[in-house]
């Protein structure tokens, strides 16, 4: 018998900055939150309650939705031991999945060369955004990067001299000084013709685009709409990758914080209604993450960088539900003043890996690490 059923799709959505755990899933009947959040916190009556211990920030109404529909699995403490509490160091350590030593090969593009080792379809992975993130580079694994699908511009295939070379200036600016030139070069070789390839393929795809849902206007969201196009013209794309920025909150966070995830809360419902229009939600599932979280005890105006964090998987093959241990805000429990992580990011990557996508994860996260049943 002929199946019918969509290959597994994994959407990525990067958190840049250090997103405030404690302050995006809040434990809104435990006092040490107000003890440790004179200024940066949220009213116990604003809070939109998950339950009887916690909440999410008032501007998440859209994941509250989802969540409460059995399509929201939230992780605590995730993070990995003795973080660095550096942006660069602590990406690239959730990128490579190398929290020893500098890796050179992410996570997503081994899990691509391992979906298409014959690099049949050009198209396997994208990102949407500027750049492209370590997580999906790997030397003769191809990767379209595009910031804008309208335009359909990819790393190396940007039509406009200027700007393609803006793409590849950004692109070795951020990984020559830790992986050296020499993999740049040969990573932009191995990959430049099957790129462009990829750009005049998935040119098609805004043209075979039709919805009656309506986006909010903000980068993330035009970026999660992208990937509904590039996903509905059906190219083949397995990993969709994307990001938003910049939940580095060390001031104004009550003015940005809230800001920042409205907007990839708002966008996300709209991605997700999309999927239901068009009946194609069953084999896509999301998955959120920061590099880590912020300081318990905010600073005045925001919080600084912290340790452990929450993650998200979003989905209709998603069993919802909160998951794991929220560490303890007691100040003996604390690290340098920090939530302590108590569950591995590569935990999240192997349920990803081998319960949604049915490979191996040991060569991916380097590595065998438990992992929770999230995945239906």
């Amino acid at each position: 018998m002929t199946s019918t059923k969509k290959d597994p799709v994994i959407v990525v959505l990067q958190l840049t900055g250090g997103n405030d755990y404690f302050n995006t899933l809040i434990p809104y009947n435990d006092p040490l939150y107000y003890d440790n959040r004179p200024i940066v916190k949220y009213e116990r009556e604003d809070i939109i309650k998950i339950d009887d211990t916690y909440g999410l920030m008032p501007s998440m109404g859209g994941i509250k939705e989802l969540y409460d529909q059995g399509n929201v699995a939230i992780v605590n403490g995730v993070g990995y031991k003795d973080s660095p509490r550096s942006h660069f160091r602590s990406m690239d350590i959730w990128h490579t999945c190398e929290p020893d030593k500098v890796g050179t090969e992410g996570w997503a593009g081994r899990v691509a060369r391992e979906m298409d080792p014959s690099k049949e379809n050009v198209l396997t992975a994208i990102n949407f955004g500027h750049g492209l993130p370590r997580a999906l580079a790997v030397p003769g694994v191809p990767v379209a990067a595009i910031a804008d699908l309208s335009t359909y511009g990819l790393l190396t295939g940007i039509s406009d001299t200027s700007q393609r070379a803006k793409a590849l200036d950004l692109f070795s600016r951020m990984y020559s000084p830790t992986v050296g030139g020499s993999f740049v070069t040969d990573y932009l070789r191995s990959t430049g013709i099957d790129a462009m390839v990829g750009a005049d393929i998935v040119k098609v795809a805004p043209e075979l685009y039709s919805s009656n849902v309506e986006y909010p206007n903000s980068p993330i969201a035009m970026h999660l709409r992208d990937i509904a196009q590039v996903y509905f013209a059906d190219l083949g794309t397995r990993i969709f990758y994307t990001q938003h920025a910049s939940f580095d909150t060390h001031a104004g966070e009550m003015a940005g914080h809230p800001m920042l995830w409205k907007d990839v809360s708002d966008g996300i419902s709209a991605f997700f209604q999309d999927l239901k229009e068009h009946d194609a939600g069953d084999n896509v599932i999301m998955y959120l993450f920061s590099e880590f979280g912020r300081r318990v005890h905010d600073n005045g105006s925001g919080t600084d960088h912290g340790a452990a964090g929450a993650s998200f998987f979003i989905g209709n093959q998603v069993k919802g539900g909160l998951y794991g241990e929220y560490p303890s805000a007691k100040s003996e429990d604390l690290e340098q003043g920090d939530l302590v992580p108590n569950w591995d990011f590569r935990s999240d990557y192997t349920a990803i890996v081998e319960d949604w996508l049915g490979m191996d994860a040991s060569p991916i996260v380097n590595g065998k690490f438990e992992k929770m049943a999230i995945l239906k």
